[in-house]
């Protein structure tokens, strides 16, 4: 069954000795560690002081092998900053390799093996949700979460175990909890003291979720039970790490939450500091402006996992609170005063999911209004961009409703915004295209002025004027390389604003990821560099899944289409990505014979978009590594009876050829 890994030290790919050719013989450690760096293509993700870099180009750049290195190094050194620089190099390593992945596919109908139940087991408890119901532990007594500064929340530190590693081998072991309880060994606290009350709860808690897991055998039964109609026992569903043991055991009907309850108070106090968060980076970035608008993606299941925390997300960013009747339903948002929020209302736009805007049309009523009276206040334009931006799209002729339409999605009864079938058909020629498909798939609003009345012109001037774009991420399992709907949807709206404000690159996107215990933004490419390297080109990762067979060769090459996508869309293009990628999924005489065992029609595709990235610029590939690839496609498209390649993909190698 699949379970949850962390990224360990194969997270960093062992350092490819050719491309260090140039730089053997550091004279000194300093040189010998920058030479290391960008072997491993780590400058990208810890960039070099700039002095650093301008050191490096003055000596000729990398192509001067040791020589820039060293005067990079040097400089470093002269300005002070290298030990600064090694700390937080060693910090970026360190969350590397403590960061959580889905480890392979799970196993209809099967419980847990002993490693995938020590993984469970650690990342539970060294998270330290288990202390606390829920995600009650981020809020005080206020139900505030203190708006820490970026750089003093630091979700990587992961707390003790509170208990030995002996004490979780038993566990693991299938020990019973008394057997557990009455071991005495190094590590195990005194009985009647405060700690042993602390052990024990943590034991039981354990023993519980081991049980609980091992009763996944169930979901068959399950199954078995609907499709004859029979009775199935209702649970919640949610994510273990996130939610605890009560969403335990699996194999039941799971249902989620009543909509009139969002956001519940957990997910509002998360939601309002990931705004601030989000925009206190933005300021960062800007000589500490704020951002005029900052478009939210709202999705359904998120909004389901996190009790609402994306919502609560748009009311932290425009300055309002819900008002809750004596039930507990949510009846209406409320603006807060300015004077209270200490800052402008920034513009939101509301980016729908059609799962979202068909199970959530309580909350959408509720914020079309609350949007529609903060365009109406009586405040200074100044210090209320909704009303700003409102003005003036009625001096450009729009009329009230179009004014304030502030949510949008796609065509009532219609899902997805189909970037993602464009870029696996190939069928694109320039990035824009791409953009321009999201824009025209999402420019109908949604509220008390009409459901799904189409206004580009308003979408359009909103998009003129956003800095950020928020993206919550609700799962460990499912990152943004994971699925192609971050691209198509995250990805290809930034695309469409950076096109319309010229190409400069200046829309930035927040990623919040919800199962963290702080809600800390980080930017888009910090994540693809920290997923990318946890998992597509982690060892660990890519063995797991590939010995699954051919489910788990699809999934690989749905990542590498995903690449492809990140690449059109936000102009990801690392070569350090797609060269790793290649040696390890194509280029490795046992990887690729075990792909192409399982699933030629993957490893084909697999080995395509590598091709496809070449020739469309996104990969500045070695030639030897493209004959390589070209010859390996030719292979395998020989093999395969059925399958074509795609028209770009076959315009690639046409290309590719000829320059050969």
């Amino acid at each position: 069954t699949g379970g949850i890994g962390a990224s360990g030290s194969g997270a960093v790919q062992a350092v490819d000795a050719a491309a260090m050719e140039k730089m053997e013989g550091a004279p000194t450690t300093e040189g010998a560690l920058l030479q290391t760096l960008f072997a491993a293509g780590l400058e990208q993700d810890c960039p070099l002081p700039a002095a650093a870099m301008a050191a490096l180009e003055a000596a000729g750049g990398l192509d001067e092998g040791e020589k820039a290195v060293e005067a990079a190094a040097a400089q470093m050194v002269k300005d002070g900053v290298m030990m600064e620089y090694c700390e937080g190099l060693k910090g970026y390593l360190a969350e590397l390799e403590q960061r959580l992945f889905s480890a392979g596919l799970h196993v209809f109908g099967s419980a847990p093996g002993q490693q995938d139940l020590e993984s469970y087991l650690t990342a539970y408890f060294e998270d330290g949700s288990w202390e606390q119901e829920g995600r009650s532990k981020t809020v005080d007594d206020d139900n505030e979460i203190r708006t820490l500064d970026i750089a003093e929340t630091d979700d990587n530190v992961k707390k003790a175990l509170p208990f030995p590693e002996t004490v979780l081998a038993k566990i693991v072991n299938g020990d019973k909890e008394a057997s557990v309880l009455g071991f005495r060994g190094a590590g195990v606290p005194s009985v009647g003291t405060e700690m042993w009350d602390r052990y024990a709860k943590a034991i039981r808690e354990a023993c519980s979720i081991r049980d609980l897991l091992s009763r996944n055998t169930e979901e068959v039964d399950g199954v078995l039970r609907a499709l004859k109609g029979e009775f199935v026992a209702p649970a919640p569903g949610g994510d273990l790490l996130r939610d605890g043991s009560g969403v335990l055991p699996t194999g039941r009907n799971i249902h989620a939450l009543d909509p009139y309850r969002v956001p519940s108070k957990v997910a509002m106090a998360r939601g309002k500091a990931a705004a601030e968060l989000t925009l206190q980076m933005h300021q960062r970035d800007n000589a500490g402006e704020l951002p005029e608008t900052v478009a939210v993606n709202l999705w359904g299941l998120e909004a389901i996992k996190t009790k609402g925390e994306s919502v609560a997300v748009v009311l932290g960013l425009i300055g309002a609170q819900p008002v809750v009747e004596a039930t507990g339903r949510v009846v209406r948002f409320e603006l807060i005063p300015l004077e209270k929020l200490g800052r402008p209302r920034v513009d939101v736009l509301a980016s729908l999911s059609g799962i979202f805007r068909d199970s959530f049309a309580n909350v959408i009523e509720l914020l079309d209004d609350v949007l529609k009276r903060a365009a109406d206040a009586d405040e200074p334009v100044e210090m209320n961009f909704i009303k700003k931006h409102a003005l003036e799209l009625r001096a450009a002729g729009e009329d009230m409703d179009a004014s304030t339409a502030r949510i949008f999605s796609n065509p009532p009864g219609e899902f997805g915004s189909l970037v993602n079938e464009r870029v696996t058909d190939s069928s694109w020629e320039e990035e824009t295209d791409l953009g321009d498909t999201w824009a025209k798939r999402n420019a109908f609003s949604f509220g008390k002025g009409g459901r799904g009345v189409e206004r580009r012109a308003t979408l359009d001037a909103l998009m003129k004027t956003t800095g950020q774009v928020v993206q919550c991420i609700d799962s460990v399992e499912y990152g943004l390389t994971d699925i192609q709907e971050y691209y198509a949807n995250t990805g290809a709206m930034v695309r469409a604003m950076d096109d319309l404000q010229g190409g400069e690159g200046k829309v930035n996107a927040a990623i919040i990821e919800s199962y963290s215990r702080a809600p800390r933004p980080k930017k888009l490419n910090d994540v693809l560099r920290l997923e990318y390297r946890s998992k597509l080109l982690n060892p660990k990762w890519a063995n797991t899944m590939v010995d699954q067979g051919s489910g788990g060769a699809f999934e690989v090459s749905q990542r590498m289409t995903a690449l492809i996508g990140w690449g059109a869309t936000t102009k990801f293009k690392e070569n350090w990505v797609y060269d790793q990628s290649a040696d390890t999924y194509a280029l490795d005489p046992e990887m690729a014979q075990k792909l192409r065992d399982s699933n030629p029609e993957a490893f084909k595709n697999i080995v395509g978009r590598l091709l496809e990235a070449s020739r469309r610029g996104m990969w500045d590939a070695d030639k030897d590594k493209i004959d390589e690839l070209l010859g390996l496609y030719e292979d395998i498209d020989d093999q395969m009876e059925l399958g074509s390649a795609s028209k770009y993909i076959s315009q690639s190698i046409e290309s590719l050829d000829t320059k050969k």
